[in-house]
């Protein structure tokens, strides 16, 4: 599903914060591997796991009861659009993962989403202050289109990796591919690297 975002080319800043092959938006493209899912908070649930193992699971209201964090960041898209100064709230993995007793049973996490989707991380990647559970967007609950109620937020990496509808994040042994690594694109995806495509 593509918005009118990802046509043409935006204006503004072309400054050392924009990534190779990427061009500056002024509004918030929508893009999603499949159609968008309706989950109500009532029916919300979050869990980390280890391997198959659920280790805690949240409802909606318990969630919320967790610290949160106000962090804006830079965002970048693999289909080459970027948006600048991006206001998000939510909680930090670490808060996460402290609340549920883990540090650091494997080095490789994949995201699991209310679509089905998935995708995969290097731990590092999301602690120590890198990525949340983001619940606001510039001030709002976040919109449904844009992963609401919940979608992972990583910022430093193209932004297929932060996964919309997010509802599970589990500790895996490798580095397992997710449903867009699967199709071509890149296990990693940094963007300052143009890291888009499997060989990239």
């Amino acid at each position: 599903m593509v918005t009118k975002g990802f046509t043409g080319r935006g204006s503004g800043d072309q400054s050392g914060r924009i990534p190779p092959g990427q061009h500056l938006v002024d509004d918030f493209p929508v893009l999603s591997a499949g159609p968008t899912p309706d989950v109500e908070l009532s029916d919300w649930t979050f869990t980390v796991k280890v391997g198959a193992n659920p280790i805690k699971i949240w409802n909606w209201s318990q969630f919320n009861t967790l610290p949160k964090t106000k962090v804006t960041r830079d965002i970048h898209c693999v289909t080459s659009w970027s948006k600048l100064d991006t206001l998000w709230e939510g909680v930090l993995i670490d808060d996460i993962l402290a609340a549920a007793g883990l540090d650091r049973p494997t080095d490789f996490i994949s995201a699991h989403c209310y679509d089905s989707y998935s995708t995969n991380v290097p731990l590092a990647d999301l602690v120590t202050g890198k990525a949340m559970i983001a619940l606001k967007y510039a001030g709002q609950p976040l919109a449904r289109d844009h992963g609401g109620p919940a979608r992972l937020l990583v910022p430093h990496l193209y932004f297929w990796k932060s996964a919309k509808w997010v509802n599970a994040l589990q500790f895996t042994p490798h580095d397992e591919a997710g449903f867009w690594e699967k199709h071509g694109y890149h296990i990693y995806g940094d963007p300052w690297r143009e890291q888009r495509y499997t060989n990239d």
